[in-house]
């Protein structure tokens, strides 16, 4: 009986306004105080296991490929990396609720699922690429090529940007609402898969070589599983980018959602692209909104305006629900 009350206590879920409230918490803390340290940071931590096990998982370019050892060595590697992150984000979660105070609940759930999500940070890069391109194309590339992992340096000031923009829209969905999508479903535990399974598929999910390993036998589990955990945060995404010029733009997006190698990247880049009536290109992949202009300079702004509505909107929505829930809970026990 001992075991399975523990066992029911430490798969329990926190409740609808603790959910609510530790959102409002971790936005607070990302805007206030951005990322904690290196040491401390579990999507680093998660990051050095991936980058450890991927040279023993992917074969040296070159090599023979051998299909169904690499591709089940990735799943293997992919799963007991998984089953380390939930085991541990199981345990914090039944940690922060066993605080006597929902408000106690709330904090420390905010705190741990803080590092799972980052939009300052990102905004902040994002930024950083502009003011590097007031000083100098050769500053600009060096500053997008922390963004991006394809080859800058052929590229000329517009797709320097629209590189920047594309993914300011791409990790809009990762680094905030995929994983806010997924602690609503699942506490922290479901946030902490995904932004593992969203770094393995940055780390492994490559359909070619890649420093001088080949990828896609290794990495297609791990760009699998993130293609499917990100499939309706992406349209989500979208949305919400999208609501103040979805009477007129919500055909335009759908169309370019498809035009983008990645089954979800491409409707927030879409949505942005036609929300801010650009054009954003990657060169032999995608061409989004091709009546649009060329971004420049002023669009960056913008285009962090817009996305910084969708966390405000995010946050809005959060607080209510935390507000609401926690009076009705109060005049139901007043009631009772």
């Amino acid at each position: 009986m001992a075991l399975q009350l523990t066992t029911q206590t430490l798969l329990s879920l926190p409740s609808w306004p603790v959910l609510a409230g530790a959102v409002v918490v971790a936005l607070g803390i990302d805007r206030w105080l951005g990322e904690p340290r290196e040491r401390w940071h579990p999507v680093v931590w998660m990051g050095h296991y991936l980058g450890a096990v991927g040279v023993r998982i992917a074969p040296l370019a070159g090599v023979q490929p051998r299909p169904m050892r690499e591709f089940l060595s990735g799943l293997l590697a992919w799963g007991v990396g998984a089953l380390l992150v939930v085991v541990c984000a199981f345990i914090l979660n039944w940690a922060a609720l066993q605080l006597p105070a929902l408000w106690m609940q709330m904090f420390l759930l905010g705190w741990l699922l803080k590092p799972l999500l980052a939009w300052r940070m990102l905004r902040d890069e994002v930024l950083a690429v502009e003011h590097a391109l007031a000083d100098s194309l050769d500053a600009g590339r060096q500053r997008v090529s922390r963004l991006v992992s394809r080859d800058v340096s052929a590229l000329d000031a517009t797709q320097v940007r629209e590189a920047a923009l594309s993914t300011l829209a791409e990790n809009l969905n990762d680094s905030v609402v995929a994983p806010l999508f997924w602690f609503a479903v699942a506490g922290l535990p479901g946030a902490a898969i995904y932004r593992f399974a969203n770094t393995a598929d940055a780390m492994w999910g490559y359909v070619g070589d890649r420093q001088g390993r080949h990828w896609f036998w290794a990495g297609k589990c791990a760009a699998r599983i993130d293609d499917a955990m990100s499939w309706l945060p992406a349209r989500l995404t979208a949305l919400l980018m999208g609501l103040p010029t979805l009477w007129r733009g919500g055909s335009l997006v759908f169309r370019c959602a498809g035009l983008t190698p990645s089954p979800n990247s491409g409707w927030p880049m879409g949505a942005l692209a036609v929300g801010l009536g650009i054009c954003l290109r990657k060169t032999g992949a995608y061409r989004l909104n091709p009546l649009g202009d060329a971004p420049v300079a002023s669009d960056t702004g913008r285009a962090v305006r817009l996305c910084g509505q969708v966390l405000g909107m995010l946050t809005s929505c959060a607080a209510l629900t935390a507000c609401f829930l926690l009076a009705l809970q109060a005049s139901n026990g007043r009631a009772g």
